[in-house]
């Protein structure tokens, strides 16, 4: 028996999110049929990352455990000529076999796209938020200094959440403009339900002046989720990376 570690790519349009469940085909239900199919037996992969339906993924993690001869580095060939277009995996390898992705101290990277523009642009509609007042990127990014650091991040966790704790550490923000598309990137080690799409909802409202962006102290300070602004659509979130430290 060895473990194998996959780096899995995934566009989330289509999909009920990551994580199995009885009702909507998810990534890791697809994964997990594909898997047992190449392999010739029972594969039950645990993913790093269990994303909502719609949120897209350049780089989540998963293992799982087998009795094949295939070389770890040769099962993302055979894996991908099987898997349909919109998952692919950028990497397989054989890892320790205690290597656990959700266990390990890792810290995780996304990214929240706006089209920021007077027209939305078709190409775009999947893969970035689509909101027609201008942003205030340089607001944006100040705020984001109130949230580096270790948080209770209450205000900015979905209600369904099922958590012993909302304290949190972001390791680093960034808020950028390229042409008409803002990126507001998000580093942590470990995030709540809807966490990021929170923080960009509320950091939207601060580009386009709804509040000044101390703001940001003042609902950070109340844990309560409806000081802070809206979900923003799953479509613009996708997680870019995680990073395992030893």
């Amino acid at each position: 028996m060895k473990r194998i570690g996959l780096v899995v790519a995934y566009d989330g349009t289509n999909y009920s999110g990551w994580q199995v469940q009885p009702n909507g085909i998810t990534v890791q239900s697809v994964l997990n049929e594909t898997l047992s199919q190449l392999l010739g037996e029972q594969i039950e992969t645990i993913g790093a990352s269990r994303t909502d339906a719609g949120v897209h993924a350049m780089g989540n993690v998963a293992v799982f455990d087998t009795e094949t001869r295939i070389p770890g580095e040769k099962i993302s060939y055979a894996l991908n000529q099987r898997l349909p277009e919109d998952i692919r995996i950028q990497l397989s390898e054989e890892v320790d076999p205690d290597f656990h992705p959700r266990y390990c101290d890792s810290e995780k990277t996304y990214q929240y796209r706006i089209l920021n523009r007077k027209f939305p642009v078709p190409t775009e509609r999947l893969y970035s938020y689509f909101y027609h007042y201008k942003l205030d990127v340089d607001k944006m990014r100040e705020a984001t200094s109130f949230l580096i650091g270790r948080h209770d991040f209450a205000s900015f966790c979905g209600a369904k959440a099922q958590v012993k704790t909302t304290i949190r550490t972001i390791t680093g923000m960034d808020v950028w403009r390229d042409g008409d598309v803002v990126t507001i990137q998000v580093t942590g080690t470990g995030f709540l339900y809807n966490m990021v799409r929170i923080i960009s909802g509320t950091l939207i409202e601060i580009g386009n002046g709804q509040y000044p962006p101390e703001k940001i102290k003042d609902i950070l300070d109340a844990c309560d989720r409806e000081a802070a602004g809206p979900t923003a659509p799953a479509k613009g979130l996708t997680l870019m990376g995680i990073q395992f430290f030893d």
